[in-house]
């Protein structure tokens, strides 16, 4: 949901190369099923096409392709604009498949060429009871396990922000800078359930070139360009600590609320890396304080931990998919080992420190990740 810079695009090239294969077999015979009745999203710089505007409620497997020139995401948005599903980072030319649990009701999809603004929609509809077919009580327990794991991620996070909203409000640069990273962390575990709702993200985590027009620059990238950039605090800095705290409260009072299915986890899950790619890795996120490892860390940290949950029923329905997820999170939490740095406030290395070699290679682990992840919903749907 941020605007990229030219750096970013590479390696969303990158990232979304090795997700294109997944929808390439789909196709549209109505019928339900592995790769069928799968609704066709054909996103343009100027257009937004499907290959049907109604479908049964349940599972429901999107597969998108891109024929514009600019990077574009496709979101699902009941009503209010909260979102049910997401996948961005999609690069000119390229494909990828989504599959996503549906309750009956009108919904709008929308494409957004160049990740910016509400984007072109279309009005779709899901017929029937909405997905009240019994599923494996192993997801109920992985879904309540994981409303529980966002609930204690938010609540420890207030504290945390507390700590860095006092700083700033005190004045005090360099305590700023030690709390301001990790502050983040739950938050970064988490983003997924947080972006669901769809106005506190742009409140509290937006950067300067995602602003939409007359939207005002608040949250904590805002604060990381005062102290690091700016190396002072002002009288409106304290003012935006002040609220920032109030946004994150206004998180944690609503994410117990959220709606959380096992694809939605799934697809987080993969929103995660893809965060990685093309915020973290390229060093766009963390622009001023270069704590980008540590909002890497935690991306990851989440995605896995969804996994974990969904494990049981992914190791049934897809063992290899499961054998290769496991290996890909041990290599990408190697990597990251290899930059941890004792002295720093947060743990890792300043990421202007990590020479192109070394990002590089870190970029390669988040692809190797991502291709595997971008099928953990289909598997946790029972598709393969």
């Amino acid at each position: 949901m941020r605007a990229l810079r030219p750096a970013a695009v590479a390696a969303i090239a990158a990232a979304t190369a090795v997700t294109a294969v997944s929808g390439c077999a789909a196709k549209n015979d109505g019928k339900g099923g592995s790769g069928k009745g799968t609704i066709e999203v054909t996103a343009t710089d100027t257009s937004c096409e499907l290959s049907a505007k109604e479908f049964p409620a349940g599972h429901v497997r999107f597969a998108v392709q891109n024929k514009g020139s600019k990077v574009t995401e496709v979101y699902v948005y009941a009503p209010g604009d909260r979102i049910v599903t997401e996948r961005e980072n999609i690069g000119p030319g390229t494909r990828t498949e989504i599959t996503a649990e549906v309750k009956a009701g009108s919904y709008e999809i929308a494409c957004k060429p160049g990740m910016k603004g509400d984007g072109i929609r279309q009005k779709v509809t899901a017929s029937g009871k909405g997905g009240a077919a019994k599923r494996d009580p192993k997801l109920d327990a992985a879904v309540a396990a994981y409303r529980k794991y966002v609930q204690e991620q938010a609540d420890q996070t207030l504290p945390a922000a507390q700590k860095f909203a006092d700083a700033v409000k005190d004045g005090d640069v360099e305590a700023a800078k030690k709390t301001y990273a990790l502050s983040r962390v739950g938050w970064e575990r988490t983003e997924p359930v947080a972006e669901s709702f769809g106005d506190i993200d742009p409140k509290v985590d937006v950067r300067a070139d995602g602003l939409e027009k007359g939207q005002k620059w608040t949250g904590w990238h805002k604060l990381e360009k005062s102290l690091w950039e700016e190396k002072k605090i002002s009288g409106d800095d304290k003012k935006l600590a002040t609220q920032l705290i109030t946004d994150l409260k206004d998180w944690q009072k609503r994410v117990g609320k959220a709606e959380i299915t096992p694809t939605s986890m799934a697809n987080g899950a993969k929103e995660l890396l893809d965060e990685v790619a093309t915020g973290k890795v390229t060093g766009e996120e963390e622009r001023y304080s270069h704590t980008d490892l540590l909002d890497f860390h935690a991306n990851v940290e989440g995605a896995e931990k969804a996994y974990e949950l969904l494990k049981p029923v992914v190791g049934k329905n897809d063992p290899a998919l499961a054998k290769e997820l496991d290996k890909q999170f041990k290599v990408i939490g190697e990597l990251l080992d290899k930059h941890r740095d004792s002295d720093s406030a947060d743990g890792f290395a300043s990421y202007d420190t990590v020479d192109k070699g070394e990002r590089k290679t870190l970029s390669d682990g988040v692809n190797a990740l991502a291709e595997p992840l971008s099928k953990l919903a289909a598997a946790v749907a029972g598709a393969k």
